[in-house]
């Protein structure tokens, strides 16, 4: 299988916006509390690397500020588990997994901020394996835009939309520097 590299960013046009900053925040509190109330306090929130560890942080906050219990809190980075890594990456930067806790028997969280193909989901399952046998593994992302390439389906969802291979969905963060808000964009020109 050939992968196909990410399109340049210049090629891109901004063609609607999905979530603006309040809306951003609403759908994390709502997917924050589901979480909890499937779980239990057991849940172990992990996010992957970088937008989804800065969601898990912001569910953190949300259910402390609502009053709940702090669950756990951990990051993974899949960059070495890609399958990708050596296709179309031009420098891929490595950061840190972050599992202050052990996995061994709990509910892991996987948080992301945009499911697409589901190979990310994919790589950080691989990640969690190497560092130990959770009892379960779900999966709460903000955005999922179908067209799975994998049989990996989230079992908590912010906006669900469907999307062609001309789209993009970008997550922009204030931990970057930019205004919180999620945008449709879409392939212009070559």
């Amino acid at each position: 299988m050939k992968l196909r590299p990410a399109p340049p960013e210049s090629n891109l046009v901004e063609r609607s916006e999905i979530l603006d900053g309040v809306g951003m925040a609403r759908v994390l509190r709502r997917v924050a509390f589901e979480i909890v109330e499937r779980n239990g306090h057991d849940a172990y929130f992990v996010g992957i690397r970088t937008g989804g560890a800065w969601l898990a942080e912001r569910m953190v906050k949300l259910l402390v500020e609502g009053g709940e219990q702090r669950p756990d809190l951990g990051a993974v980075d899949i960059t070495l588990y890609r399958d990708d890594v050596f296709h179309g990456l031009p420098k891929p930067e490595i950061g840190q997994t972050d599992l202050k806790k052990s996995i061994d028997g709990r509910t892991v969280v996987l948080v992301d901020d945009v499911l697409y193909t589901g190979r990310t989901v994919r790589a950080a399952m691989d990640v969690l394996a190497d560092y130990g046998r959770p009892r379960a593994v779900q999966l709460a992302v903000l955005v999922d835009r179908g067209r799975r390439e994998l049989p990996i389906q989230p079992d908590f969802v912010g906006v669900r939309m469907q999307t062609t291979a001309e789209h993009s969905v970008r997550v922009m963060f204030g931990e970057r520097g930019e205004p919180d808000r999620v945008v449709l964009r879409e392939r212009s020109g070559p």
